[in-house]
C-alpha cells in the first residue's frame, strides 16, 4: 500500500504554489464580494442585473482561464525537464487564442447586451440594469484575457507572487471605485451599476499593465520578449492546439452549463437570482483553497512528469488526494458557519434571505465532494498530461446529468428552488467516485514535451 510522502521538498513547493495561487484567488472574489455587497445596498435589481451580466464574464474566465490552463499543462512540463526556450512560445499561441476571445465577447457586450442577458431573466428592471453595466464593462474583457495568460506563463515555472501582488493591487482600486462611484463619494458623481463597471475596467487595465511590466522587464525566468507573444513557432502551436483544446473546450462547456444553470434560476423568479448571486459570492471565497491546490497540483504535477522521474509520484498522489478531503472537511465547515453573518450585509427581501440560507446549506454539503474531485481531476490528471478525460467527464455530468435533472426539477417537477439548486450542484458529490477510480489508476500520465 501506497503510503504518504515523508519528502519535505514536496510539501515546501506544493504548498508555496497553494498558499500564493488561494491568496490571489482569495482576492480576486473578495473583488467581487465586495461588489455585492455595495450593489445589495444600493438596489436589489442592481445587484440581480450585474450578478446575470457577471454570467457573461464568467463565460469569458472559463474560456480563457482554460487557454491559460493549457499553457501551463503544456509548459509546466518544459519546465520540470529545464528546457525553457519553448515557453515563451507557448503563451505566446495562448495570447493569440485568449485576445481573439475577448475580442469576441467585448463585441458582443456592446452590442447584443440585452437579448444575451434576456435568456437569463424576463424581468425588465433587472435586465436594464444588467445592460448598464454590460456597455461599460465589456471593455475590461480584453485586458483580463491578456493578463491572465501572462498570469498563467509566469505560474508555469512556479512564479506565483506577482499573481497575487497584481490582485491585490486591482483589490484595492476596485474597492475605492466602487466605494465611491456607486454611491457617490469624495465629490464624485453616484452611478449605481455604472460605477461599478467602471470600477471593475480601471481596476482590469492596472492589473494588465502591471502584469505586462512584470513579465516584459523584472521576470528572470522567462525572460519574456513581446514579439514572441505574437510569434507562431508551428511545431509548438500544434502542440498547444493538441494539449490546450479539450481544456478549452471543457471550459466553453462547463461556462455554458453555467449560463444554463443561471437561466434556469432567472426564470424562478429575482429572489432566486439575487439569492444565488450571495450563495455563490460566499462559496467561491471559502473556495480558494480547493481551486489553488488544483492549480497548485497542475504545476506540480506536470512538472514531475516533465522531468521523467516517476518513482515517488504515487506518494505525491495519494497525499494530495488526502489533503483534498481535509480541505473539503474545512470548506463545508466554513460555508456553513459563516452564511448567516454574510447573509446579515445585504438590504434584500425577507424571501431573499430564506432562499440564500437553504442554497449556503447545500453549498455546505456539495463543496466537500467539490474540493476532492476538482483537484484530483483537473489538477492531477490534468496536469500530468490527459486533459481529454476531464474534458469527456465533464459533458457527461455537466450535460447528461445536471442540466437534464435540474430542468426537470424546474419545468416539470416543479420542485422548490432550494431543490432546484441542488440538483445544479448534485454532480460534485457523484464525480467523486470517477475521481477515485481514475486518479488511482495512474493512465493520466503522459509526457507532452518533445
Amino acid at each position: 500500500m501506497t503510503r504518504i510522502t515523508r519528502d519535505k521538498s514536496f510539501y515546501r513547493q506544493f504548498f508555496s504554489l497553494l498558499v500564493f495561487i488561494a491568496l490571489q484567488n482569495l482576492i480576486v472574489y473578495c473583488v467581487n464580494l465586495a461588489d455585492n455587497i455595495m450593489l445589495g445596498r444600493w438596489s436589489e435589481e442592481a445587484l440581480s442585473g450585474v450578478a446575470l451580466a457577471n454570467q457573461v464574464q464568467f463565460l469569458l474566465q472559463m474560456i480563457v482561464s482554460a487557454t491559460g490552463e493549457g499553457v501551463v499543462v503544456l509548459a509546466s512540463q518544459y519546465w520540470g525537464k529545464r528546457d525553457l526556450k519553448p515557453i515563451p512560445f507557448i503563451s505566446g499561441v495562448g495570447m493569440n487564442v485568449a485576445l481573439g476571445v475577448g475580442l469576441l465577447f467585448m463585441l458582443a457586450a456592446l452590442l447584443i447586451p440585452e437579448p444575451i442577458l434576456r435568456l437569463l431573466s424576463k424581468e425588465q428592471p433587472i435586465l436594464d440594469e444588467g445592460v448598464k453595466y454590460m456597455r461599460i464593462v465589456g471593455f475590461s474583457y480584453l485586458f483580463y484575457s491578456a493578463s491572465t495568460v501572462l498570469l498563467a506563463a509566469m505560474r508555469s515555472v512556479e512564479n506565483v507572487h506577482i499573481g497575487m501582488e497584481v490582485s491585490v493591487m486591482a483589490l484595492v482600486v476596485n474597492i475605492c471605485l466602487n466605494y465611491c462611484l456607486i454611491f457617490g463619494r469624495l465629490g464624485l458623481p453616484s452611478l449605481g451599476v455604472r460605477g461599478a463597471a467602471l470600477a471593475t475596467l480601471i481596476a482590469r487595465a492596472c492589473e494588465l499593465i502591471v502584469a505586462a511590466f512584470y513579465a516584459l522587464r523584472i521576470d528572470k525566468k522567462l525572460r519574456l520578449k513581446a514579439r514572441q507573444l505574437f510569434r507562431t513557432e508551428k511545431t509548438l502551436a500544434r502542440d498547444y492546439v493538441r494539449v490546450a483544446t479539450p481544456v478549452i473546450l471543457s471550459g466553453l462547456s462547463w461556462g455554458i452549463a453555467q449560463f444554463i444553470q443561471t437561466s434556469i434560476l432567472g426564470h424562478l423568479g429575482g429572489a432566486a437570482v439575487a439569492a444565488n448571486s450571495i450563495a455563490v459570492s460566499l462559496f467561491s471565497v471559502i473556495m480558494v483553497v480547493s481551486y489553488g491546490s488544483g492549480s497548485a497540483s497542475a504545476v506540480f504535477i506536470g512538472k514531475v512528469v516533465g522531468s521523467g522521474d516517476h518513482s515517488r509520484i504515487r506518494e505525491y498522489v495519494v497525499t494530495l488526494q488526502c489533503l483534498f478531503l481535509g480541505f473539503g472537511l474545512l470548506t463545508g465547515s466554513a460555508i456553513f458557519a459563516l452564511k448567516e453573518p454574510i447573509i446579515s450585509f445585504y438590504n434584500v427581501a425577507e424571501g431573499t434571505r430564506a432562499l440564500a440560507r437553504q442554497f449556503l446549506t447545500v453549498l455546505s454539503i456539495t463543496s466537500m465532494g467539490s474540493c476532492y474531485q476538482a483537484p484530483c481531476l483537473t489538477g492531477i490528471v490534468r496536469g500530468g498530461g490527459n486533459t481529454k478525460f476531464v474534458f469527456y467527464n465533464d459533458l457527461v455530468f455537466q450535460w447528461g446529468m445536471v442540466i437534464t435533472f435540474s430542468l426537470l426539477a424546474a419545468y416539470v417537477w416543479h420542485l422548490p428552488p432550494v431543490w432546484v439548486f441542488f440538483f445544479l450542484k448534485s454532480d460534485q458529490l457523484v464525480k467523486c467516485i470517477v475521481a477515485v477510480f481514475e486518479v488511482n489508476s495512474y493512465r493520466w500520465i503522459k509526457k507532452l514535451t518533445r
